[in-house]
């Protein structure tokens, strides 16, 4: 069974089983639309939990049954650490992370479901696998081109690690939007609305189309989207 390590003390007290409730209203919410208050942010993502884990579960079953489907969903409590989530692994079990600033910053359980699918489809689809991978192909090969060409120990470590960077990098868009495309059917298989939850990116820094950059434009992920809501769950 899926496990869910709440780091943040005032969930700590609320890990009793929770009655779910109908899915949000599929209606976009307003630009506008305030914070929640911290006590419905924590129900909220407490409800999203119960509800996207198990699918996220049987998703990965089902795509990658030879890797680790145990989903553990964790929280940073550390206020510093801004709104924030991502998916690693600990001796290859998948964590999914989220920070309280996070929690905080979502409008509505949608949009919490959508990236909650989003970090689970990083592991389902084996992303930080491959991303190793290129990584350590960057490296030998920045290695190997800065030694050949005369270059000291020091500059060849040197230019490894910056093959390394440009290694990481080079599919990370696509990971992206492969991310964006699985983990909106497992919202969507939830029971909640992921183009409604994609509305997230709207309140996001656009990182536009820059050389090497880690994530693709806002209207490219929302239209990801778009196109996997069309197609249904």
């Amino acid at each position: 069974m899926l496990r869910s390590f709440l780091l943040l003390a005032a969930l700590i007290g609320l890990s009793a089983c929770q009655t779910v409730s109908a899915p949000p209203s599929p209606q976009p919410a307003a630009p506008n639309t305030p914070r929640l208050s911290s006590q419905q942010a924590i129900a909220n993502f407490r409800e999203v939990v119960a509800r996207v884990e198990p699918v996220a579960e049987q998703t990965c079953r089902a795509e990658t049954p030879n890797q680790n489907c145990d989903f553990i969903i964790a929280v940073d409590d550390d206020p510093a650490s801004g709104i924030n989530a991502f998916q690693t692994l600990r001796g290859g079990q998948p964590y999914i992370v989220f920070t309280v600033g996070l929690i905080a910053d979502v409008r509505n359980q949608d949009e919490l479901a959508f990236v909650m699918g989003h970090e689970a489809a990083h592991h389902i689809a084996r992303h930080i696998p491959q991303q190793q991978a290129s990584a350590q192909s960057g490296a030998l090969i920045f290695g190997v081109l800065a030694t050949l060409s005369g270059a000291n120990q020091a500059v060849a470590e040197s230019a490894a690690q910056i093959g390394a960077t440009v290694g990481a990098r080079r599919f990370s868009q696509d990971h992206e939007l492969e991310a964006d495309a699985l983990g909106s059917v497992i919202a969507c298989r939830a029971g909640y609305n992921s183009l409604r939850g994609s509305e997230y990116f709207t309140r996001l820094p656009d990182p536009g189309d820059r050389f090497l950059g880690t994530h693709p434009p806002n209207a490219a992920r929302i239209e990801t989207v778009r196109q996997m809501a069309a197609r249904g769950c």
